[in-house]
Protein backbone atom coordinates (compact mmCIF):
# COMPACT_ATOMS: atom_id res chain seq x y z
CA UNK A 1 0.00 0.00 0.00
CA UNK A 2 1.87 3.02 -1.50
CA UNK A 3 -0.41 5.68 0.84
CA UNK A 4 2.72 7.93 1.16
CA UNK A 5 2.02 9.68 -2.34
CA UNK A 6 -1.32 10.50 -1.46
CA UNK A 7 -0.71 11.96 2.06
CA UNK A 8 0.80 14.79 0.22
CA UNK A 9 -2.25 15.78 -1.20
CA UNK A 10 -3.65 16.10 1.69
CA UNK A 11 -3.11 19.81 2.57
CA UNK A 12 -6.29 20.15 4.70
CA UNK A 13 -6.51 20.83 8.31
CA UNK A 14 -4.36 20.83 11.05
CA UNK A 15 -0.74 20.92 11.00
CA UNK A 16 1.64 17.73 10.82
CA UNK A 17 5.77 17.49 10.51
CA UNK A 18 7.72 15.13 8.68
CA UNK A 19 11.24 15.68 7.78
CA UNK A 20 14.90 13.83 7.92
CA UNK A 21 17.52 14.05 9.88
CA UNK A 22 21.09 13.27 9.04
CA UNK A 23 23.04 11.01 11.77
CA UNK A 24 24.35 12.84 14.58
CA UNK A 25 26.70 10.08 15.99
CA UNK A 26 26.50 6.22 16.71
CA UNK A 27 27.86 5.50 19.98
CA UNK A 28 27.32 4.15 23.23
CA UNK A 29 25.60 6.63 24.84
CA UNK A 30 21.88 6.94 26.90
CA UNK A 31 21.06 10.61 28.31
CA UNK A 32 18.12 9.12 29.32
CA UNK A 33 18.12 5.64 30.89
CA UNK A 34 21.50 5.62 31.35
CA UNK A 35 22.31 9.20 32.49
CA UNK A 36 26.29 9.66 32.79
CA UNK A 37 27.44 6.25 32.02
CA UNK A 38 29.89 6.33 29.21
CA UNK A 39 30.06 3.59 27.56
CA UNK A 40 25.74 2.90 27.78
CA UNK A 41 24.68 -1.05 27.76
CA UNK A 42 24.51 -0.89 23.49
CA UNK A 43 25.50 1.09 20.51
CA UNK A 44 22.84 3.89 19.51
CA UNK A 45 21.92 5.87 16.20
CA UNK A 46 21.51 9.34 17.26
CA UNK A 47 20.21 12.40 15.28
CA UNK A 48 19.40 15.99 15.61
CA UNK A 49 21.14 18.83 18.13
CA UNK A 50 24.83 18.75 19.04
CA UNK A 51 24.12 19.32 23.07
CA UNK A 52 23.45 15.70 23.06
CA UNK A 53 25.94 13.97 25.41
CA UNK A 54 26.47 11.18 28.10
CA UNK A 55 24.04 13.55 30.75
CA UNK A 56 22.06 16.16 29.61
CA UNK A 57 20.65 17.91 33.05
CA UNK A 58 16.57 18.09 33.14
CA UNK A 59 16.88 21.67 34.07
CA UNK A 60 18.82 22.66 31.13
CA UNK A 61 16.65 23.98 27.63
CA UNK A 62 18.79 21.74 25.12
CA UNK A 63 16.97 24.20 22.54
CA UNK A 64 19.62 27.26 23.98
CA UNK A 65 22.48 25.17 24.40
CA UNK A 66 23.11 23.59 21.16
CA UNK A 67 24.29 25.41 18.02
CA UNK A 68 22.85 23.08 15.77
CA UNK A 69 20.76 20.19 14.21
CA UNK A 70 21.34 17.42 11.80
CA UNK A 71 17.46 18.08 11.31
CA UNK A 72 16.09 19.74 8.23
CA UNK A 73 14.06 22.62 10.70
CA UNK A 74 16.50 24.60 12.45
CA UNK A 75 14.40 25.15 15.56
CA UNK A 76 14.49 21.28 16.35
CA UNK A 77 17.57 20.54 18.48
CA UNK A 78 15.95 17.71 20.21
CA UNK A 79 17.01 14.30 20.22
CA UNK A 80 16.08 11.26 18.91
CA UNK A 81 17.60 8.18 19.18
CA UNK A 82 17.66 4.00 18.30
CA UNK A 83 19.80 1.38 18.52
CA UNK A 84 21.78 0.20 16.03
CA UNK A 85 20.91 -2.71 13.08
CA UNK A 86 24.05 -5.26 12.61
CA UNK A 87 24.62 -7.68 9.84
CA UNK A 88 26.00 -10.89 11.30
CA UNK A 89 28.05 -13.08 9.16
CA UNK A 90 28.58 -16.96 8.80
CA UNK A 91 32.44 -16.14 9.73
CA UNK A 92 30.69 -14.96 13.05
CA UNK A 93 32.23 -11.38 11.94
CA UNK A 94 29.54 -8.18 12.41
CA UNK A 95 28.67 -5.37 9.88
CA UNK A 96 26.90 -2.08 11.03
CA UNK A 97 23.94 -2.08 8.50
CA UNK A 98 23.85 1.94 7.21
CA UNK A 99 21.03 3.76 6.69
CA UNK A 100 19.48 5.64 3.80
CA UNK A 101 17.15 8.71 3.35
CA UNK A 102 13.47 8.11 3.40
CA UNK A 103 10.95 8.55 0.56
CA UNK A 104 10.03 11.94 -0.83
CA UNK A 105 13.61 13.55 0.92
CA UNK A 106 16.20 15.42 -0.85
CA UNK A 107 19.48 13.19 -1.83
CA UNK A 108 21.96 15.15 0.59
CA UNK A 109 21.20 13.28 4.04
CA UNK A 110 23.81 11.04 5.79
CA UNK A 111 22.05 8.27 7.23
CA UNK A 112 19.79 9.32 10.07
CA UNK A 113 16.15 8.81 10.34
CA UNK A 114 12.71 10.17 9.44
CA UNK A 115 10.73 12.06 12.17
CA UNK A 116 6.87 12.57 12.36
CA UNK A 117 4.86 15.20 14.66
CA UNK A 118 1.53 14.40 13.77
CA UNK A 119 -2.32 15.34 15.34
CA UNK A 120 -5.13 12.84 15.08
CA UNK A 121 -4.09 12.17 11.55
CA UNK A 122 -2.33 13.76 8.87
CA UNK A 123 -5.01 16.18 7.92
CA UNK A 124 -6.98 15.93 11.45
CA UNK A 125 -6.17 17.52 14.89
CA UNK A 126 -9.54 15.81 15.71
CA UNK A 127 -10.60 19.47 17.23
CA UNK A 128 -8.47 18.90 19.72
CA UNK A 129 -5.78 21.12 21.18
CA UNK A 130 -2.33 19.47 20.86
CA UNK A 131 0.30 21.17 23.77
CA UNK A 132 3.63 20.56 22.78
CA UNK A 133 6.70 19.47 25.00
CA UNK A 134 8.02 21.63 27.54
CA UNK A 135 12.25 22.17 28.12
CA UNK A 136 13.13 19.23 29.93
CA UNK A 137 10.54 16.47 28.44
CA UNK A 138 12.08 13.14 27.60
CA UNK A 139 10.43 9.83 26.65
CA UNK A 140 10.61 6.03 25.92
CA UNK A 141 8.96 3.92 23.87
CA UNK A 142 9.74 -0.01 24.14
CA UNK A 143 12.29 -1.84 25.60
CA UNK A 144 15.89 -3.29 24.86
CA UNK A 145 14.50 -6.21 27.45
CA UNK A 146 12.00 -7.78 26.01
CA UNK A 147 12.77 -11.36 24.62
CA UNK A 148 9.21 -12.74 23.16
CA UNK A 149 6.25 -11.57 20.89
CA UNK A 150 3.90 -11.43 23.47
CA UNK A 151 5.86 -9.02 25.28
CA UNK A 152 6.92 -7.35 22.04
CA UNK A 153 2.70 -7.11 21.28
CA UNK A 154 2.52 -4.94 24.12
CA UNK A 155 4.10 -1.96 21.55
CA UNK A 156 1.65 -2.10 19.26
CA UNK A 157 3.15 0.42 17.16
CA UNK A 158 6.55 -0.74 17.28
CA UNK A 159 7.01 -2.85 13.96
CA UNK A 160 9.31 -3.32 10.69
CA UNK A 161 8.34 -3.10 7.27
CA UNK A 162 10.58 -5.30 4.51
CA UNK A 163 10.79 -2.81 1.80
CA UNK A 164 10.25 -3.32 -1.81
CA UNK A 165 10.82 -0.38 -2.44
CA UNK A 166 11.57 3.49 -0.72
CA UNK A 167 7.73 3.80 -1.09
CA UNK A 168 6.51 0.91 0.66
CA UNK A 169 3.95 0.64 3.32
CA UNK A 170 1.77 -2.03 5.24
CA UNK A 171 2.48 -5.72 6.29
CA UNK A 172 4.09 -4.29 9.19
CA UNK A 173 5.36 -7.04 11.23
CA UNK A 174 6.23 -7.36 15.19
CA UNK A 175 9.65 -9.49 14.21
CA UNK A 176 12.40 -8.87 11.93
CA UNK A 177 11.75 -9.67 8.33
CA UNK A 178 12.65 -13.60 7.73
CA UNK A 179 13.64 -12.96 3.99
CA UNK A 180 16.12 -10.81 2.17
CA UNK A 181 14.02 -7.49 1.65
CA UNK A 182 14.91 -5.91 -2.04
CA UNK A 183 14.75 -2.01 -0.45
CA UNK A 184 16.01 -3.07 2.94
CA UNK A 185 13.82 -3.10 6.37
CA UNK A 186 12.42 -0.32 7.79
CA UNK A 187 12.11 0.02 11.39
CA UNK A 188 8.95 1.80 12.81
CA UNK A 189 8.34 3.67 16.47
CA UNK A 190 5.48 5.44 17.22
CA UNK A 191 5.62 7.23 20.56
CA UNK A 192 2.51 7.75 23.29
CA UNK A 193 0.56 11.17 22.66
CA UNK A 194 -1.34 11.26 25.99
CA UNK A 195 0.14 13.19 28.76
CA UNK A 196 -0.28 13.61 32.66
CA UNK A 197 0.38 17.35 32.08
CA UNK A 198 3.01 17.55 34.91
CA UNK A 199 5.81 15.42 34.63
CA UNK A 200 8.69 15.78 32.42
CA UNK A 201 9.83 12.19 33.04
CA UNK A 202 9.31 9.49 35.29
CA UNK A 203 11.46 6.83 37.05
CA UNK A 204 10.47 4.26 33.78
CA UNK A 205 10.66 7.29 31.30
CA UNK A 206 7.56 6.17 30.04
CA UNK A 207 4.51 6.13 33.26
CA UNK A 208 4.24 9.95 32.79
CA UNK A 209 2.53 8.92 29.30
CA UNK A 210 -0.21 6.96 28.16
CA UNK A 211 -0.39 4.75 24.96
CA UNK A 212 -3.58 4.63 23.27
CA UNK A 213 -1.64 4.63 19.76
CA UNK A 214 -2.72 1.77 17.24
CA UNK A 215 0.50 2.53 14.89
CA UNK A 216 0.22 3.06 10.80
CA UNK A 217 -0.66 6.24 12.04
CA UNK A 218 -4.30 5.43 12.70
CA UNK A 219 -6.43 7.41 14.72
CA UNK A 220 -5.69 7.01 18.45
CA UNK A 221 -7.73 6.24 21.38
CA UNK A 222 -9.29 9.24 23.30
CA UNK A 223 -6.91 10.03 26.21
CA UNK A 224 -7.70 8.70 29.76
CA UNK A 225 -8.52 11.22 32.63
CA UNK A 226 -5.04 10.14 33.88
CA UNK A 227 -3.13 11.56 31.34
CA UNK A 228 -5.62 14.08 29.65
CA UNK A 229 -3.30 15.90 28.07
CA UNK A 230 -2.83 15.14 24.30
CA UNK A 231 0.35 15.88 22.77
CA UNK A 232 1.93 15.61 19.02
CA UNK A 233 2.08 11.98 17.87
CA UNK A 234 5.89 11.48 17.79
CA UNK A 235 7.03 9.08 15.28
CA UNK A 236 10.41 7.23 13.59
CA UNK A 237 11.35 5.51 10.81
CA UNK A 238 14.60 4.62 10.14
CA UNK A 239 15.35 2.98 6.33
CA UNK A 240 17.89 0.18 7.16
CA UNK A 241 20.07 -0.59 4.36
CA UNK A 242 20.53 -4.46 4.50
CA UNK A 243 20.20 -5.11 0.29
CA UNK A 244 24.12 -4.94 0.38
CA UNK A 245 23.66 -8.69 2.28
CA UNK A 246 20.60 -9.79 0.56
CA UNK A 247 22.70 -12.28 -1.13
CA UNK A 248 21.77 -15.95 0.32
CA UNK A 249 25.13 -17.17 0.10
CA UNK A 250 25.60 -14.52 2.97
CA UNK A 251 23.15 -16.00 4.99
CA UNK A 252 23.18 -18.23 8.06
CA UNK A 253 23.53 -21.86 6.39
CA UNK A 254 20.38 -22.83 8.10
CA UNK A 255 18.55 -19.89 6.52
CA UNK A 256 17.66 -17.77 9.60
CA UNK A 257 17.61 -14.16 9.31
CA UNK A 258 21.12 -12.75 9.69
CA UNK A 259 20.12 -9.11 11.56
CA UNK A 260 20.83 -7.99 15.01
CA UNK A 261 20.23 -5.04 16.96
CA UNK A 262 23.13 -3.52 19.39
CA UNK A 263 21.12 -5.36 22.03
CA UNK A 264 21.93 -8.61 20.58
CA UNK A 265 18.17 -9.36 19.74
CA UNK A 266 17.75 -11.86 16.68
CA UNK A 267 14.37 -11.56 16.52
CA UNK A 268 13.42 -8.15 16.98
CA UNK A 269 11.67 -7.79 19.93
CA UNK A 270 13.39 -5.25 21.60
CA UNK A 271 13.64 -2.59 19.43
CA UNK A 272 13.06 1.06 21.37
CA UNK A 273 13.43 4.68 20.74
CA UNK A 274 14.34 7.48 22.92
CA UNK A 275 13.32 10.97 22.54
CA UNK A 276 14.32 14.43 24.44
CA UNK A 277 12.66 17.65 23.80
CA UNK A 278 14.76 20.68 22.56
CA UNK A 279 13.07 22.46 20.51
CA UNK A 280 13.64 26.51 20.43
CA UNK A 281 11.00 28.47 22.13
CA UNK A 282 7.82 28.28 21.18
CA UNK A 283 8.49 26.78 17.43
CA UNK A 284 6.63 23.68 18.05
CA UNK A 285 3.64 25.01 19.37
CA UNK A 286 3.56 27.52 16.91
CA UNK A 287 3.44 24.67 14.04
CA UNK A 288 0.99 22.55 16.03
CA UNK A 289 -1.48 25.71 15.73
CA UNK A 290 -1.19 26.81 12.66
CA UNK A 291 -2.16 24.39 9.25
CA UNK A 292 0.96 23.59 7.48
CA UNK A 293 1.85 19.93 6.47
CA UNK A 294 5.29 18.12 6.14
CA UNK A 295 7.68 20.08 4.39
CA UNK A 296 5.19 22.99 3.67
CA UNK A 297 5.87 24.07 7.32
CA UNK A 298 9.26 25.14 6.13
CA UNK A 299 8.97 29.19 6.08
CA UNK A 300 10.02 29.57 2.37
CA UNK A 301 6.59 28.07 1.65
CA UNK A 302 3.32 30.01 1.89
CA UNK A 303 1.87 29.72 5.86
CA UNK A 304 5.41 28.13 6.68
CA UNK A 305 6.51 28.79 10.14
CA UNK A 306 10.05 27.02 10.63
CA UNK A 307 13.22 27.87 9.91
CA UNK A 308 14.90 25.37 7.12
CA UNK A 309 18.70 24.58 6.47
CA UNK A 310 20.23 22.67 3.43
CA UNK A 311 21.47 19.22 3.60
CA UNK A 312 25.24 20.73 3.51
CA UNK A 313 24.23 22.24 6.73
CA UNK A 314 22.36 19.06 8.23
CA UNK A 315 25.83 17.31 7.56
CA UNK A 316 27.97 19.89 8.62
CA UNK A 317 26.25 19.80 12.33
CA UNK A 318 28.34 17.25 14.38
CA UNK A 319 29.65 16.73 18.01
CA UNK A 320 32.37 18.12 19.02
CA UNK A 321 34.61 14.37 19.35
CA UNK A 322 33.20 11.38 20.24
CA UNK A 323 32.50 10.87 24.38
CA UNK A 324 33.18 6.82 23.71
CA UNK A 325 35.68 6.04 21.19
CA UNK A 326 35.77 2.56 20.49
CA UNK A 327 34.95 1.19 16.99
CA UNK A 328 30.76 0.81 15.94
CA UNK A 329 31.41 -0.36 12.87
CA UNK A 330 32.48 -4.07 12.77
CA UNK A 331 33.17 -6.97 15.16
CA UNK A 332 35.90 -5.63 17.16
CA UNK A 333 33.67 -3.42 19.15
CA UNK A 334 30.27 -5.53 18.80
CA UNK A 335 31.72 -9.44 19.38
CA UNK A 336 33.52 -7.99 22.74
CA UNK A 337 30.09 -5.92 24.28
CA UNK A 338 28.00 -9.03 23.15
CA UNK A 339 29.23 -11.87 22.63
CA UNK A 340 32.48 -12.06 24.34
Amino acid sequence: MKWLALAYLAWTGQAALRFGCSTLTVQRLDPVVEPGNAPSAHVHQVVGGNAFQALVDPSVDVGNVANCTTCIFTEDKSNYWTAVLYFRARNGSFKRVGQYPNAVFHDGQKGGMTIYYTQETFSSNGKQKITAFKPGFRMTVGSPTLTTLEEARQYKALRYTCLDDVLTRGRETFELPKTPCKAGIMAIHHFPACWDGKNLDSPDHQSHLYNTVLGGFQVAAPCPASHPVRVPQVAYETMWDTAPFNDPALWPEDGSQPFVWSTGDTKGYSTHADYLFGWEGDSLQRTMDSDCFFQRCADDRPGGVLKIQTPEEQNACALQRLTVEEDVDGCKFFCFVFFP
